[in-house]
């Protein structure tokens, strides 16, 4: 954990990582990789190291973030009930 929050400054994704961040969370945000930034740094979030990946749990969200190239992979909503509601709106 202290890994991850000691790196956050090489935190980044792609730009195909940007609009599934954003499309997934329904982020209406100009920068996915500093808001991801916050919610890792959060003192609730919940930081757990698995395989080759960072898998970070915040506020019904969880974050994936590559353990080896600080890379961003995907976010997405943990509720069900809130996918399916966003979905049909």
């Amino acid at each position: 954990m202290n890994i991850l929050l000691n790196n956050l400054d090489k935190l980044h994704t792609t730009e195909l990582g940007v609009m599934r961040i954003k499309r997934n969370l329904s982020l209406n945000t100009d920068n996915a990789v500093d808001w991801c930034k916050d919610k890792i740094n959060s003192s609730n979030a919940k930081i757990v190291r698995g395989g080759k990946n960072w898998y970070i749990n915040i506020d019904d969200i969880t974050i994936t973030v590559n353990a080896y190239s600080y890379t961003i992979i995907t976010a997405h909503i943990n509720n069900k009930q809130k996918i399916i509601k966003n979905h049909y709106d």
